[in-house]
């Protein structure tokens, strides 16, 4: 769909303003070429980043996000990358607002309560400043009194795979406040003026486990911020600045009027669901989450008062986390061809009460939240949203993200993983097998780079049978991943989906639940337990749910499951 150029005519400014732009300059063409351009500068950051990372955990997992953003802290593009991250995101380039950031800064964040979502996610927001944007020489070496004009910002979100805190890998089952899962970072500056800050970075490294491959990752994240400045710097030579500025306004237009229209297609009302967390790490008790999705026009309001209050164990999610998952809901359900930035999420409104699971209050622990109770965010929102188009909405998938870490406490060693399951079958195809589900967008860390990294070998690495619920169309397989630990170290588990089964829709039947098993016996969904060298780690992910009824599915279907061990009974 090619975009009307008088439609973005009403983002202009007074010429006289310092972000004046003239949305009524750019041409369909031009803009069009904009989008892609400023796309390819997020993935071309998320590139870079990937290439200079030294951690398996973002060179090969790719557990880090990139995305651009405008002067005012609007997202004008992001790469395909982490949900999760990139919904969030937002937050932390407001948090760095309120700190005056200058040309040649340079800010590090992962409070959770400043514009973070968990701890190991560290996130780093550059001022862009390019000479082109201004005219401003820069031979004054960044100083502080530089008046470059910024432009934008480059922003950059990465899974470390270690923070400090409690246990090796900063992800602990049990911890009962954010003090105990490492250390908490608000906007700070690591370059002031172009000279980066020997004393933060100092004190950021005596804080955390493995310091030389946290030097690294830092340094690949500013690298790539770095990237996106001298992109930007070469689109406003090639198309000039006010074409550049005038683009950033018209492509958030041009999102937001295209999600509209799709909004307004559903059908207007309030819609209801409940679900439940298995326990917070601290108790096995259920923690219910409740929402009412109101549709009213172009609008989408999402309200989860009803919802359990703030937990005394490390499920609690920051109000970013779960609006973030609830934006990938609304992607979800309409034209992926929709390019992703601040227009996408302007007609959508989340709120959840101050104090409870969803909106904590510090020091709440939090380190869970980012990572599973985003995935039930997710399921919940779907589930409400089935009720008015049950045709797009598909069986629930694994609902996890499995995490799992294994580390040394001398900081020799960090190992963590997400490891995938099953997806919902949907109304017309089945779920997809062992792949990442909802909230996250990782790949898988590869045997051999595992067992050469780390005192770790891999026993078993496999689909499970029979693990996908039965439906006209097939519930996707979970995995089971074993590992065994060749030397002391410490295992945490924070995982889901082990009591309450993924179901299905419209007759279709639940997926099999998960499972942890440490050397063979069945331990918590929520674990930290130190072991000794040849223990061996055990699991088993859940499938996902089916769609339809299972005497609907086509027997050349049916062949193909048994042809492909998919089931063990033929059915």
């Amino acid at each position: 769909m090619t975009p009307d150029p008088n439609e973005t005519a009403d983002a202009t400014t007074e010429p006289d303003e310092p972000n004046a732009t003239d949305a009524e300059g750019i041409d369909p063409v031009t803009l069009e070429v904009l989008r892609n351009q400023l796309e390819s500068v997020a993935e071309e950051m998320g590139q870079t980043l990937i290439r200079g990372a030294y951690s398996p955990n973002i060179k090969e997992r790719r557990d880090c996000s990139t995305a651009l953003f405008d002067a005012e802290g609007r997202m004008i593009a992001q790469a395909e990358h982490i949900p999760v991250h990139l919904g969030a995101m937002p937050a932390a380039v407001d948090a760095v607002l309120e700190y005056d950031p200058r040309p040649g800064d340079v800010f590090v964040l992962n409070d959770p309560f400043r514009g973070g979502t968990h701890l190991p996610d560290v996130t780093m927001v550059s001022p862009i400043a390019p000479e082109t944007a201004g005219g401003e020489s820069r031979d004054d070496g960044g100083e502080r009194g530089d008046d470059r004009e910024i432009v934008g910002y480059a922003v950059s979100r990465a899974h470390h795979a270690d923070v400090g805190g409690m246990t090796p890998g900063s992800m602990p089952a049990g911890a009962r406040e954010i003090y105990q899962e490492g250390l908490r970072l608000p906007p700070t500056r690591i370059v002031e003026g172009g000279e980066p800050r020997e004393d933060v970075r100092s004190l950021v490294l005596a804080n955390v486990r493995n310091a030389r491959e946290r030097r690294a990752d830092l340094r690949a994240q500013r690298a790539a911020n770095e990237r996106a400045e001298d992109r930007l710097a070469a689109l406003f030579d090639e198309h000039g600045r006010e074409t550049v500025r005038s683009g950033f306004d018209a492509v958030i237009d041009y999102s937001r009027e295209r999600i509209e229209d799709e909004i307004r297609a559903l059908p207007d009302g309030t819609y209801e669901a409940t679900d439940v967390l298995e326990g917070d790490g601290v108790t096995d008790d259920d923690v219910e989450i409740s929402v009412a999705v109101t549709i009213d026009g172009a609008t989408v309001d999402v309200d989860f008062s009803g919802t359990d209050g703030q937990l005394e164990g490390n499920l609690n999610a920051p109000l970013a986390v779960a609006t973030s998952a609830v934006y990938f809901v609304v992607r979800c359900l309409t034209d992926p061809e929709i390019p992703p930035n601040h227009g996408c999420y302007e007609p959508v409104s989340v709120h959840a009460p101050e104090g409870s699971l969803l909106n904590p209050e510090p020091p709440a622990a939090v380190v869970g939240g980012n990572v599973e109770t985003s995935q039930r965010v997710t399921d919940v929102v779907f589930t409400a949203l089935a009720e008015a188009v049950p045709d797009r909405v598909p069986a629930q998938g694994q609902g996890t993200m499995n995490n799992l870490t294994i580390g040394a406490r001398d900081g020799s060693f960090t190992y963590y993983e997400t490891i995938g399951g099953g997806f919902g079958a949907r109304a017309d195809r089945d779920g997809m097998d062992g792949v990442q589900v909802g909230m996250t967008n990782t790949l898988n860390t590869p045997v051999e780079s595992l067992e050469t990294e780390y005192p770790l070998r891999v026993e078993r690495y496999a689909f499970r049978p029979d693990s996908g619920g039965r439906g006209r169309f097939r519930g996707g397989l979970g995995l089971e991943r074993t590992v065994t630990v060749e030397t002391p170290a410490t295992v945490s588990l924070l995982t889901e989906r082990r009591r309450h089964a993924p179901k299905g829709v419209a007759g279709g039947e639940s997926g099999a639940t998960g499972e942890n098993l440490i050397d063979g016996e069945p331990v918590s969904a929520k674990t930290t337990v130190d072991v000794d060298a040849g223990t061996t780690v055990t699991v088993r992910t859940p499938g996902g749910g089916g769609h339809g009824d299972p005497d609907e599915r086509d027997e050349t279907a049916l062949e193909g499951d048994r042809t492909d061990e998919k089931t063990s009974s033929g059915e």
